[in-house]
């Protein structure tokens, strides 16, 4: 069902972006990645959490982690993940599929900035084996409140405050 809204939602604001069925699994990261045949940064990785008490999702590239003392100034609070119940029930997607299209809840979706390193990012389409390939930008402009830097990259050495 989930995958059925995500695709009548595409096609009432997104007309011309197809879905993509790698025929493999892209529930994960590292599944996403080989499956596109592309870095696991690329890979839009939508995170369902609560902050304050507000459940919201927060996307980002997948080899990003968040950052409790960037999530704090960015969202206003220590952010704490849904577990998959609650995941599916607020969202309509299981975990391995959640996506910010198609939300069976209108909730409050921020993308990080971390993004905007590449030209194109691959998030789920609402099942655990499609996607879709966006612009950063145009992912914003269909779906998200704003940015906010969130996350901390691969690269960045230095420990998060607070882990």
């Amino acid at each position: 069902m989930a995958h059925d809204d995500v695709l009548a939602w595409l096609a009432a604001h997104a007309p011309d972006v197809p879905v993509i069925a790698p025929g493999a699994s892209t529930a994960t990261v590292a599944e996403a990645a080989a499956a596109l045949g592309v870095e696991p940064g690329r890979i839009a990785k939508s995170l369902a959490m609560r902050v304050n008490g507000a459940a919201l999702l927060l996307v980002t590239r997948g080899d990003a982690r968040l950052d409790n003392q960037k999530c704090k100034a960015a969202l206003g609070g220590r952010p704490r993940m849904l577990d998959a119940d609650e995941t599916l029930a607020l969202t309509g997607h299981a975990v391995g599929g959640v996506c910010p299209f198609g939300l069976k809840t209108a909730l409050p979706v921020w993308i990080d900035v971390s993004l905007r390193d590449y030209a194109t990012v691959f998030p789920a389409a609402g099942s655990r084996e499609t996607s879709v390939e966006l612009a950063p930008a145009r992912l914003a402009a269909l779906v998200a409140r704003g940015w906010v830097d969130a996350c901390r990259l691969p690269d960045d050495t230095a420990p998060a405050p607070g882990m």
